[in-house]
């Protein structure tokens, strides 16, 4: 477990350009659900099915097809959950495995945060996008064979990444609940 906290103030448009906020990012929409801990899910871990419902529809909500995807902050814990994490992503992305976006593990530099996993996370994604650099997978050079065809996409070191536009964040955790926020890099 990481120690730690994250904020981000939400607010409308309007309002941020009237009191002349910092802009860091836009939230272009997002999904939650549970799983109802069937299915495979449990207390500590996220129903597949659950999983690739919950990552289409925060699509769906942002409005954006796979293609516009440019990277994923995963929930990726550096467990036996992380290839079934990949494998819900690639169904529900449908994406041949050379198209699949970058694929990065805050947690595999921070710990788990736990209940502030997803906020520390969150601000990480908006950071990635501001500066146009991906952060490393630390510590996962030995890629499960389950998802070898996908290890083009798991930045082992930090990497500049010009164009890097459209973000999702997952949390995929603890009860069985599931949330994405499709974050998009802000463009005055």
């Amino acid at each position: 477990p990481a120690a730690g906290a994250g904020m981000l103030m939400l607010e409308s448009l309007d309002s941020a350009l009237d009191r002349g906020a910092r802009i860091h990012g836009e939230v272009l929409g997002g999904h939650i659900n549970c799983g109802g801990h069937r299915g495979g899910g449990s207390m500590t871990a996220p129903n597949p099915d659950s999983v690739r419902r919950c990552i289409r529809a925060a699509l769906s909500d942002a409005d954006i097809s796979a293609e516009q995807l440019d990277a994923i902050n995963g929930h990726l814990t550096a467990t036996i959950a992380d290839p079934r994490e990949i494998k819900a992503w690639a169904d529900a992305l449908q994406l041949p495995a050379e198209r699949f976006p970058a694929i990065t593990a805050t947690k595999s530099m921070i710990g788990h945060g736990l209940g502030a996993a997803g906020a520390m996370e969150s601000v990480a994604s908006l950071l990635m996008l501001k500066h146009q650099r991906l952060h490393p997978s630390i510590n996962c050079e030995d890629i499960h064979p389950e998802i070898a065809a996908y290890a083009h996409a798991i930045p082992q070191q930090s990497q500049a990444k010009a164009g890097l536009r459209t973000i999702a964040k997952s949390s995929f955790g603890f009860g069985d609940v599931n949330a994405v926020v499709i974050f998009r890099a802000w463009d005055n």
